[in-house]
């Protein structure tokens, strides 16, 4: 069994830059796992050069289900010139002084976090931090403008078992679902993305997978050869 705390995140707006985007980012739908393990660097204060391997996917197991309907709007953000580490009033050269980028980002985003660190004074930190509602650093969603609240939902025993079917709540690695083990359903809409699942200190991406998910944030029926059950029959898929 493991020890798992679940509590929620959420905000007014959101951007989980999409690694394939540069002139005009586009978000993806959830925060991939490198970034959930930064919100979980602020919220018990491990250090920004630290946190991918305090937090590593070997030592911290994380899930996310998405919570409300993803809806994406898209605005200007004025990013001013600041090369040289100085703000340049003037256009210099081929730079303006202020450029105007459009940005998509994710209007109402909210989500549910599962979260089991094998260090148990590490796990404790989290649980007494979001229990409290306080963190060591500032908790946003992506950028550092888009601030996020949270609360905490509880402390859940998940047993993982293998081979099963069944409702999935959380986002889905398409590699641990059987060849065809999806059951698509009526009313609900389902995307696939290719995300980073695992990143070096120095943001060198190990690994891509790609992942399934409920936009609307229903679950999946699914055919996977892992999962983990709670006592209320709740499944989740770990990163």
């Amino acid at each position: 069994m493991m020890k798992t705390l679940v509590f929620d995140v959420y905000g007014d707006f959101g951007h989980f830059k999409k690694f394939y985007t540069t002139s005009s980012p586009l978000t993806f739908a959830f925060p991939p796992p490198p970034t959930v393990r930064g919100m979980l660097g602020a919220i018990i204060g491990v250090d920004k050069n630290d946190y991918l391997d305090v937090l590593s996917h070997d030592k911290c197991k994380i899930a996310v289900r998405i919570l409300s309907p993803v809806k994406k709007i898209r605005m200007g953000l004025n990013h001013i010139n600041t090369k040289g580490n100085y703000w340049i009033p003037a256009k210099k050269g081929s730079h303006e002084a202020r450029t105007q980028i459009r940005t998509e980002f994710l209007k109402n985003p909210a989500y549910r976090l599962y979260v089991c660190h094998e260090d148990d004074q590490i796990q404790n930190r989290f649980v007494e931090n979001i229990r409290s509602h306080k963190t060591v650093y500032t908790l946003s969603l992506g950028l550092s403008e888009l601030l996020a609240d949270f609360k905490f939902v509880g402390l859940s025993e998940f047993t993982e078992r293998k081979n099963g079917e069944g409702h999935i709540t959380t986002v889905i690695p398409m590699s641990v679902i059987d060849e065809y083990g999806i059951t698509f359903e009526k009313d609900k809409k389902y995307f696939k993305e290719k995300i980073a699942m695992e990143m070096t200190r120095d943001r060198v991406v190990e690994r891509y997978e790609d992942v399934i998910f409920e936009v609307q944030g229903k679950t999946i029926y699914a055919r996977t050869n892992i999962y983990w059950e709670d006592e209320k029959g709740e499944r989740i898929i770990f990163f």
